[in-house]
């Protein structure tokens, strides 16, 4: 008859069996140290022994604790790039080398209380242009919609009965850009015509027409409202591979930004006083808010085709949120615009990353190297448009090679690659709570993709043919589409 054998472990005195210190060890293992992070990398003084069968509410509830937080708020837990859904178990299970000996950083995000329906269906086909139509957008506070197209006019549309309101008639060839003020209180265009014109949107006159460019105009930027409380400074690019800075009251030109060796492709108007171009001469510049040229970011390999800054979204939309406040005067407009910019950009400086022809995309840290942060690689063909999430911790790229990719907004680490598409990638758009994004393709479709799962929610069919614009209405509730088939079709959830 088998006898089992117990080891006898002294230690001052008492005795442990070895199978008594194979469940001390086994319950040792299950527990872990974890240390919080917020999005920027500062961390909590406070390390915390948890099991990893805490869960993602407990979670919630200890960072509400560790933050002093008057009432529970909602956040999203990462380890590294990987969201934390259900409970720590999952890092064990995710990553081969996770080691419950060290401290595990865990990085809390907060999460936006407004909570977007993503869009479903198509509510709306609207006729009117003759030709393509090349650029849409949503006013700041989300109660205009503008189109330029290849008809030669801006058109302004009803948004709460989806019909045609003012044509806007004047520039002589293609309408290549529209561009809102931070204020809602202005729209410029931009035309092949080498014109740049300001329109009130109100009543649909032009304001005026901005001559100095002796080729087309590719891009426009305004003044942010928290620099400029009446938002009179707009910067427009062109292809005669210059940047002219205009005063748009007076119509007249302030100075010119030439530097760049070939068509300027897009220009960002920072938050930090400083304007940012990209060029087909593969290099990004930097300016200072008065035209004085500060560094020249390089190394991509071909032209450089878009930019996007981390606080873009706090740029576009000023003082306006999905709370549809009322403001009495141009100072509480900009002391808004203001809180909700450096709310978004925290302590740090503004990211910026580029999309190039040569596939790759760069981060950089413009306000102060003129060296690329990180390389990002991937895509296989020329990166067309990126997009940084509203809240700064996403970044996705559109492709010529039918892809999406997600990337972190802090780190540029590769998230994910997003499959579905059957043609090029033409431009894609948040909703103003960064869980879902729109991406439109020369497949003639938009598709929904979901943050959080990393997969298509819904594919949305309707348009004939190429789709060249898409915007997502910074109140969440409608998104706007149009393209080759010379319709801007509004859908909504």
């Amino acid at each position: 008859m088998n006898t089992i054998k117990k080891k006898v472990v002294m230690e001052k005195g008492t005795a442990t069996t070895s199978n008594e210190k194979d469940e001390e060890y086994k319950a040792e293992q299950k527990n872990v140290v974890i240390r919080f992070k917020n999005f920027e990398g500062k961390e909590l003084e406070n390390t915390i022994e948890v099991s990893l069968d805490t869960a993602i509410e407990e979670l919630h509830a200890f960072i509400n604790k560790l933050l002093d937080n008057d009432e529970a708020l909602p956040y999203s837990f990462y380890y590294d790039t990987y969201e934390i859904k259900k409970n720590l178990k999952e890092l064990k299970k995710q990553f081969k080398d996770f080691n419950t000996e060290l401290t595990v950083p865990i990085t809390y995000h907060p999460q936006n209380l407004f909570v977007v329906k993503p869009i479903t269906r198509q509510t709306s086909s609207l006729s009117g242009h003759s030709d393509s139509i090349l650029s849409a957008a949503f006013s700041p506070d989300s109660k205009q919609l503008a189109s330029g197209s290849g008809d030669c006019t801006v058109r302004f549309w009803d948004i709460l009965t989806e019909t045609p309101r003012k044509t806007g008639e004047g520039h002589k060839k293609w309408v290549l850009v529209v561009s809102w003020a931070p204020n809602a209180k202005r729209l410029a265009s931009g035309s092949m015509d080498n014109e740049v014109r300001i329109w009130d949107p109100e009543t649909g006159d032009c304001k005026g027409a901005l001559r100095g460019h002796s080729k087309w105009i590719t891009a426009l930027a305004w003044e942010p409202l928290h620099k400029n409380k009446t938002c009179n400074r707009l910067a427009s690019a062109s292809k005669d591979a210059t940047v002219k800075v205009w005063n748009v009251d007076t119509h007249s030109l302030l100075y010119s930004m030439s530097g760049h060796g070939s068509c300027v492709t897009k220009v960002i108007w920072g938050g930090q006083g400083l304007v940012y171009t990209s060029s087909e001469d593969r290099t990004i510049k930097v300016w200072d808010d008065e035209g004085c040229l500060l560094r020249s970011l390089g190394g991509h390999g071909h032209w450089v085709n878009t930019i996007a800054l981390s606080t873009e979204y706090a740029l576009r939309t000023g003082c306006f949120d999905e709370k549809d406040e009322t403001f009495t005067s141009d100072e509480k407009m900009q002391e808004r615009a203001l809180e909700r910019y450096n709310q978004l950009k925290g302590s740090g400086d503004e990211r910026l990353v580029s999309g190039s022809d040569d596939f790759t995309l760069f981060m950089w840290d413009p306000v102060k190297s003129s060296d690329p942060v990180t390389r990002m690689t991937g895509h296989q063909q020329p990166v067309n448009h990126i997009a940084y999430s509203p809240d700064g911790r996403y970044i996705v790229s559109g492709s010529f090679d039918k892809s999406l990719r997600i990337w972190d907004g802090i780190s540029a680490k590769f998230v994910c690659t997003l499959r579905g598409h059957v043609g090029p990638v033409y431009q894609v758009a948040w909703s103003i709570d960064s869980r879902y994004f729109v991406s439109a393709s020369k497949d003639t479709t938009l598709k929904v993709w979901d943050i959080r799962t990393r997969k298509l929610m819904f594919d949305l069919p309707g348009h004939a043919d190429e789709i060249y614009t898409v915007d997502w209405s910074p109140n969440g509730e409608k998104v706007v589409s149009g393209g080759k088939d010379r319709l801007l079709k509004i859908w909504r959830n």
